[in-house]
């Protein structure tokens, strides 16, 4: 048998079911006595409530955890209910931090509510899927490079690793030692297989130009530093089918629809912004007052100390390596 439930799933279920915090300034509709699961204080539970736990639970856990049996989420209910209503004897409805947090998630359900309908009266249609497969996946260039890379922070450091390059140097040994993205992995500057669309433009382009065993004359430069590009093989890679990727497809173009409609309200609404958007830069310190005795002839006035110039570290490019096949 199952104990009673602990107060982690109690407060776990709260947390999940966010429909259950009402305004308090909207009155729910009223639950017959047929259409209930439970009465508290002559306050009925409805079996849509009990209905919405389930289906939230059950999504929640991807099918991963056993379902909970019924009287133990019956049980839930019926102490959340107890709960509710001292809440409500207490007027901590009425506190000003419960108001702000029942207003915030009354705001984050209609948000929801909205980008639902729309999706609702807007669904992706198959022609949808069909087309932006055609565009972006089946009529894409497949292929695929397996390159290496020395990234450094400037171009004269990359000109000098280009020089020992051509005089013999091992590329995998130059990147344990100087790139930026190989100094701890040691994996001598490897990235794999990717296709160019996973990398910055300029690295990509670059890639697609050199021959199989070769290496860049010039330094390529991207936001994250100067690259030493060595490629070392590319292949062809046939596009997925469009059942493979369909469910894959079907959100992006629901993001796609949904940006278009809050862009296209934006243009609509009036909007004001009313505070500062950048922070200010520090105020400088106010100079201490002028001292009243007179400095010795002999001291110099000290020059402004220059302020030391911190370079930041540029990250490697991040990319999803594609499945090996």
């Amino acid at each position: 048998m199952y104990n009673k439930l602990t107060p982690l799933f109690l407060v776990s279920a709260i947390a999940l079911t966010g429909c259950d915090h009402r305004p308090t300034d909207v009155t729910p509709p009223a639950v017959k006595k047929e259409d209930a699961i439970a009465s508290v204080n002559g306050q009925y539970i409805s079996k849509k409530t009990l209905e919405d736990l389930e289906k939230d639970l059950a999504q929640r856990s991807h099918g991963q955890a056993p379902a909970f049996p019924k009287e133990k989420l019956v049980d839930e209910l019926v102490q959340r209910e107890i709960l509710v209503q001292d809440a409500v004897l207490k007027k901590l409805d009425q506190t000003p931090e419960v108001v702000a947090q029942l207003d915030a998630a009354r705001k984050a359900i209609l948000t929801q509510a909205s980008l639902q309908a729309y999706l609702k009266a807007n669904p992706i249609t198959d022609a949808d899927i069909k087309k932006e497969y055609d565009s972006k996946v089946g009529g894409a260039n497949g292929t695929e490079y397996k390159a290496s890379h020395i990234l450094v922070k400037t171009e004269d450091e990359a000109k000098k690793l280009i020089a020992e390059l051509d005089k013999g140097g091992k590329f995998a040994k130059l990147a344990n030692k100087h790139s930026l993205d190989a100094k701890e992995s040691q994996n001598g500057g490897d990235l794999g297989w990717f296709n160019p669309s996973q990398m910055v433009a300029p690295f990509s382009e670059a890639v697609a130009k050199l021959e199989k065993g070769k290496y860049t004359k010039a330094p390529v430069k991207t936001q994250f530093g100067w690259h030493i590009i060595l490629s070392e093989d590319s292949r062809k890679q046939a596009a997925p089918p469009l059942e493979a990727v369909k469910e894959q497809l079907t959100p992006m173009l629901q993001r796609e629809k949904i940006q278009s409609m809050v862009e296209g309200l934006r243009k609509q609404a009036k909007v004001e912004i009313l505070i500062p958007l950048k922070d200010e830069a520090p105020k400088a310190a106010t100079p201490p007052p002028a001292a009243t005795t007179p400095a010795p002839a002999a001291t110099a006035t000290p020059a402004a100390a220059e302020p030391a110039k911190e370079v930041a570290q540029p990250a490697e490019a991040e990319k999803a390596v594609p499945a090996k096949k």
